[in-house]
């Protein structure tokens, strides 16, 4: 799933979001950061110098697009809602401090297995409840209670929450969103897309998946972004076995997408999941040359999120909020799989 820290203490995933890439080094050495120009550049090992950019600095204007489609606005947030007791909770709640990114893959033995399985099947039966939602007029605050209600009903924590402050249970990144979207007041509307992206903690396992949904009626181009977008989650699955570059990973998605000229955002990354939230590998979605090969028993995420126009970031004053710097639109797809003997499992389906 998408998540970013306080600005400051930021290690762009998708938690770039969805995936933070360091954990030894000081936050706030590895950035550089201009108060007065809201931009922002990472400073990164030399293995990650191809997420370096991160354009940030026009966040505060007015991204129009020449379309029907009303640009996107903050609405109000709901306080945050509560967690039983009784449920297990993961070590960063509570705290406002970015956990980074656990060095080391995520490998199980076949009782950690079973225990991914059991939270990617828990996220995907409420990534597939909050589909059934998404209809005009339903607020995402709405999503996300409902999100929340299943997900502490099956006696799991919902991961997004306070992570690193993050206040809600579910990301809801609607129309030109490209991830980290808050769940507020804005009510949904007829030819909207919005990609739902739910996290679960269950028995000490994170469960990880996300999906693009129709609001109403949706017009041809969000249609076809949203079916190659899917393409490129699936194709990049099909290729993962033992041994196998990660690298290919962000090939074949690239490569696919520039069959419609679509783009690819490259500040947001897949990465390891499992007992932590993030873990190593980073899963870049676009060429690179990257090292690491794919280990038996390893789980991590595949979550290329593909735009019609600009792939360059611009972030709300809320700190977690991603958009398109041209308000184009974006579409997002996410699985967490498992790397098997005779290639790979996905784990969040139903």
């Amino acid at each position: 799933m998408a998540y970013t820290p306080p600005l400051q203490q930021r290690l762009v995933s998708s938690f770039v979001g969805e995936g933070f890439i360091c954990s030894q080094r000081h936050l706030r050495s590895l950035f550089r950061y201009n108060p007065g120009t809201k931009h922002v550049s990472m400073q990164l090992p030399r293995a990650l110098s191809g997420l370096t950019n991160l354009f940030f600095n026009k966040r505060d204007k007015d991204y129009l697009v020449n379309n029907k489609r009303k640009n996107l606005r903050p609405g109000k947030v709901s306080p945050r809602l509560p967690v039983p007791d009784h449920i297990m909770k993961p070590p960063y709640v509570g705290s406002r401090q970015s956990p980074g990114i656990s060095t080391g893959p995520e490998v199980h033995d076949e009782k950690g297995k079973e225990c991914m399985r059991a939270s990617g099947r828990l996220a995907a039966q409420v990534l597939e409840y909050a589909g059934t939602l998404v209809k005009p007029g339903v607020k995402t605050d709405e999503i996300d209670k409902a999100v929340h209600q299943m997900i502490i009903d099956n006696g799991a924590y919902p991961s997004p929450l306070d992570y690193c402050g993050f206040p809600k249970s579910v990301c809801t990144s609607v129309n030109e969103c490209i991830c980290h979207g808050i769940p507020d007041s804005r009510e949904l509307e007829d030819g909207d897309i919005i990609n739902i992206d739910v996290t679960v903690y269950l028995n000490g396992y994170h469960g990880d998946t996300s999906a693009t949904f129709f609001c109403g009626e949706v017009d041809e181009e969000a249609k076809t972004l949203v079916k190659v977008t899917k393409e490129c989650l699936d194709k990049a699955i099909s290729i993962c076995a033992p041994g196998v570059e990660v690298k290919r990973i962000g090939r074949t998605i690239h490569d696919h997408a520039d069959k419609f000229g679509y783009g690819v955002v490259r500040q947001f990354v897949g990465h390891g999941v499992g007992r932590v939230f993030h873990a190593e590998p980073v899963v870049l979605h676009y060429r690179n040359n990257d090292g690491g090969r794919m280990l038996l028993g390893q789980t991590f995420t595949i979550e290329p999120m593909l735009t019609i126009g600009s792939i360059h970031p611009v972030m709300w004053d809320d700190n977690w909020t991603v958009v398109t710097e041209d308000g184009s639109l974006s579409a997002q797809f996410e699985h967490t799989i498992l790397i098997t003997e005779n290639g790979s499992e996905i784990l969040t389906q139903c």
